[in-house]
């Protein structure tokens, strides 16, 4: 594959900033930064123009920053992930985070996230408040997302930190989502597996899902995932790292090798994600 062709021309749909504070706030995460061998990154305290950097050292053109909120506290705020959208509009897009347990005070962080400072999608990770998708505190969100026309952005499947990964799993919560609310997009984070095929399932069956490839090595995707990307799932899955856990460069360069056509590997790296979050 001819790595030059997409030079500056992929859309990563799913990372953080890489803070001093991550594992203070997230201490959950610590083993799957040990065992991936990706810890170096998150104990950066990683600038903007440090992250734009191994970026452009990847080919990577803009970068999907998520806002992160847990019970109790923020890990990384909306106006934090503002900072960066600001500085650099041409490389970074800001995805919402919100306080689940406050519905009105999350719609309003929500609508404010969006329409004054340009953020292009919902995260909201199941586990962190041990309750799936379809529990009742995120369906005045789901309204929202709806009414701004911007994805909900998720984690499917096993948690690779050391909680409970029922939360994520693709059937039956998302599948109760999409259907109540066929309008709303949805992006599964992290493939779903070991439950793929129950997410494949979905992007079949819904209009409005899809799958992104974060937390996952292009090496290691599961088969059924390729062979859906081949054949009907061309415009469903886009690209993802879930920087700083996994290396942007290390990431692009193996899906460059997936046997993929040409065109199929354009709408993986970039169209999809592009339409998806109307970027």
């Amino acid at each position: 594959m001819n790595e030059e062709k997409y030079k500056g021309q992929i859309i990563d749909a799913w990372a953080q900033p890489s803070l001093l504070s991550m594992f203070e706030k997230l201490p959950e995460i610590l083993s799957l930064f040990k065992r991936s061998g990706s810890g170096g990154y998150a104990k950066k305290n990683l600038g903007p123009e440090d992250i734009i950097e191994l970026m452009d050292r990847a080919g990577v053109e803009k970068l999907l920053l998520r806002a992160w909120c847990r019970p109790g506290q923020w890990v990384c705020t909306n106006e934090q992930i503002y900072e960066y959208t600001k500085k650099y509009p041409d490389r970074f897009v800001g995805i919402a985070g919100v306080n689940l347990e406050k519905p009105v005070e999350a719609v309003k962080e929500l609508r404010k996230a969006v329409r004054e400072y340009g953020f292009k999608g919902l995260f909201v990770l199941p586990w962190l408040w041990k309750l799936p998708p379809n529990h009742k505190l995120y369906y005045p969100l789901f309204v929202e997302c709806i009414e701004l026309g911007i994805p909900y952005c998720t984690q499917v499947g096993h948690t690779g930190p050391l909680m409970p990964s029922e939360p994520g799993r693709p059937v039956p919560y998302l599948d109760e989502v999409a259907l109540t609310f066929p309008e709303l997009k949805i992006v599964g984070g992290h493939i779903g597996f070991p439950w793929t095929d129950e997410m494949i399932g979905l992007c079949m069956k819904h209009e409005n899902i899809y799958i992104d490839t974060s937390a996952h090595l292009p090496a290691h995707y599961p088969k059924q995932l390729l062979e859906y990307m081949k054949t009907s799932g061309r415009s469903k899955v886009l690209f993802g790292t879930n920087f700083p856990h996994l290396d942007f460069k290390k990431c692009t360069d193996q899906a460059m090798e997936l046997d993929l056509l040409e065109s199929s590997l354009k709408r993986f790296f970039y169209s999809n994600a592009k339409r998806v979050f109307n970027i």
